[in-house]
């Protein structure tokens, strides 16, 4: 692998990351189009692909720096509020951790496959344009913007989404919502599902706002990544090092600064526009990589 090959998968992880579009679907084309799915190498692509998802964590840690403070601070017993959301991120990310562990092997081997892949970005597209014809329903066709607009005219409640404790805020979570967004989260071992698709919607479904659903999903993504990274980074030590440093290093940076910017933007539109478009994406991915995939251009190999 070079370090172009290495900076272009990195941007890729980057941006897709926290996009409810399918890291994992979008890595598969990107490395089958850059000629890295022989099988000589896809070892240690794959095991590349996921340990570059060290930049996205770095890139969470530094936008919600404040947060992971917060929650340091109540491990310490000197932040009340630090010390639930520590809590909540645990209790969500257990699922996982526990499942991830015992069907790693088994999604490797009957799940890196053309139809499951297609058919988790195909039904994915779908349950989200769902989701969010819902959401809006549920709160008088308005998307967050339109609400926080709407409630500031006079013959409506003032609607306060970011202050402490207010309905839908991360603040007001409790340990079965945050339960139920973990075992939302355990759906997307599903290759091409998107962890950022079932925890963004997940909760929403549970109660969260857009942007408060979105940032518990980044969080959430901190324990949830790190672990993949480390699993993987010592299950494939000799794959791995077979790459060298230097790829290893280029991918990392460039997915660190991606994914900020896919970050920062997410939180922006979801406030604005919703799901619906990410599932009209994920439809149309999901023609491309079964076109791709069945003429043979693209191949999954377990």
């Amino acid at each position: 692998m070079s370090l172009l090959h290495a900076a272009i998968l990195g941007l890729v992880e980057g941006i897709t990351e926290y996009l409810p579009i399918s890291s994992t679907g979008h890595l598969i084309l990107v490395s089958a189009l850059l000629g890295l799915d022989s099988p000589e190498v896809k070892d240690s692509v794959d095991a590349f692909n996921i340990v570059i998802q060290g930049g996205a964590i770095l890139a969470v840690l530094g936008l919600y720096w404040p947060r992971v403070v917060a929650m340091l601070r109540g491990l310490a017993g000197r932040d009340a509020a630090g010390l639930r959301l520590a809590v909540n991120i645990v209790v969500a990310f257990l699922p996982a951790a526990v499942l991830g562990v015992l069907l790693d092997d088994y999604i490797d081997e009957h799940l890196f496959h053309p139809a499951p892949v297609v058919a988790a970005l195909a039904l994915g597209g779908v349950w989200m344009i769902g989701i969010d014809v819902w959401y809006k329903r549920r709160n008088g066709g308005q998307s967050e913007a339109g609400m926080a607009t709407r409630s500031a005219r006079p013959c409506h409640p003032p609607l306060e989404p970011d202050v402490p404790g207010a309905p839908g805020t991360i603040e007001s979570l409790t340990i079965l919502q945050a339960l139920g967004i973990g075992l939302f989260q355990c759906v997307a071992m599903w290759p091409g599902t998107s962890r950022s698709m079932m925890t963004i919607a997940g909760a929403m479904m549970l109660g969260l706002r857009p942007r408060q659903a979105a940032e518990f999903s980044f969080l959430l993504g901190l324990p949830t990544l790190g672990g993949a990274c480390v699993y993987k980074a010592m299950k494939n030590t000799d794959d791995l090092a077979a790459l060298g440093a230097g790829p290893i290093v280029v991918g990392t940076l460039v997915a660190t600064l991606s994914a900020a910017v896919a970050v920062r933007w997410l939180v922006a539109f979801l406030n604005r526009h919703g799901l619906t478009a990410f599932g009209v994406y994920r439809l149309l991915l999901a023609a491309a990589f079964a076109a791709l995939v069945f003429s043979g251009m693209v191949t999954l190999r377990s």
